[in-house]
């Protein structure tokens, strides 16, 4: 149960309420840090139109790639509502939970391409705060992206490791929207 309660539904703004039962057509109910975030419904609305910008067509990380690397954020981490969403997101995008069921293991699974291996060096040298970026990671990325699309990784790496400390620290349940066994961080 997250640390902090939701408010009654009639305390939230129209606009929100409205949001909520999108998610609960689409999910089955409205997600936990949905709750949470609404109680700030300006932040709340800023965070939705970046998350739109980042889920266009025209963004240069498809949903695999960004679902895949959420999912490694979310463990470091510790969200398990970012895990169960961000593989229920994999799932939708490939048809299959095995990378998202591995990802805790992907420096030595053969399921992961070097574009993806590069990726998920990328955002764990991001999550892990003692850790620096190197002037050799961005040029491995580059191999695989361009100079926008390595500024779009980053930009999304960033987005998520927010996100998943947000919905951490306020303790943001998973769904079961896609159930992952529990893997080690």
């Amino acid at each position: 149960m997250a640390f902090i309660a939701p408010k009654p539904l009639s305390e939230y703004p129209f606009y929100l309420r409205w949001f909520f039962r999108r998610q609960e057509r689409k999910y089955g109910m409205t997600l936990s840090p949905s709750w949470l975030w609404g109680r700030l419904p300006a932040h709340f609305g800023g965070l939705l139109v970046l998350l739109g910008c980042f889920q266009r067509k025209s963004f240069p990380i498809d949903t695999a790639l960004r679902s895949l690397v959420s999912a490694r954020i979310a463990q470091l981490n510790g969200c398990a509502f970012c895990v169960d969403l961000n593989s229920y997101n994999l799932l939708q995008a490939t048809g299959s939970l095995s990378k998202a069921k591995a990802v805790d293991d992907w420096r030595t699974s053969s399921l992961y391409s070097e574009k993806e291996r590069l990726a998920l060096d990328y955002a764990e040298t991001m999550t892990d705060t003692t850790r620096r970026v190197s002037a050799a990671q961005i040029q491995a990325l580059k191999s695989h992206f361009t100079d926008d699309g390595v500024v779009a990784l980053t930009a999304w790496i960033a987005f998520q490791n927010m996100s998943a400390k947000f919905n951490s620290a306020l303790g943001a349940e998973d769904n079961a929207l896609c159930q992952i066994p529990s893997r080690k961080g």
